[in-house]
């Protein structure tokens, strides 16, 4: 059971954002990565929020209507982010998973700094890998 943890199964830090980037700027990283959304880090790598492209969505609207960005992540980013520890079970997180909105969390460790990203692609294929040794 231990090959079931999150840190077995997690992307690395394939993203991240600052709070005082641009929300251009996080644009073009979310839009290179693929990825839905991404931490907000601190400058000791914790995790301090979570910027989505819905966050970002309402400030390129207004950008593109005005012709003129201004806003910061900071502006836009949810405080509060889900995260999950490496060392929890990808079973428990398929279980929260089915519960709660987040497709995706930021995986921290004990100091809550930022270790890399977990999605349910990543958990399906955890499990799908568990269940062929069956």
């Amino acid at each position: 059971m231990n090959s079931l943890q999150v840190s077995h199964y997690m992307t690395g830090k394939s993203l991240s954002f600052k709070k005082q980037m641009t929300i251009e700027a996080a644009v073009e990283i979310l839009l290179e990565s693929h990825q839905i959304g991404g931490p907000v880090v601190d400058a000791a790598g914790r995790v301090i929020g979570w910027l989505s492209e819905q966050d970002c969505l309402a400030k390129m609207l207004e950008a593109t209507y005005y012709c003129e960005l201004v806003a910061l992540v900071e502006d836009v980013m949810v405080n509060e982010a889900l995260t999950v520890k490496g060392e929890m079970s990808i079973v428990d997180l398929a279980q929260l998973m089915l519960k709660t909105p987040p497709k995706i969390y930021p995986v921290v460790d004990d100091e809550d700094r930022y270790i890399g990203l977990i999605s349910r692609k990543n958990v399906l294929a955890g499990m799908n890998v568990q269940i062929a040794k069956c």
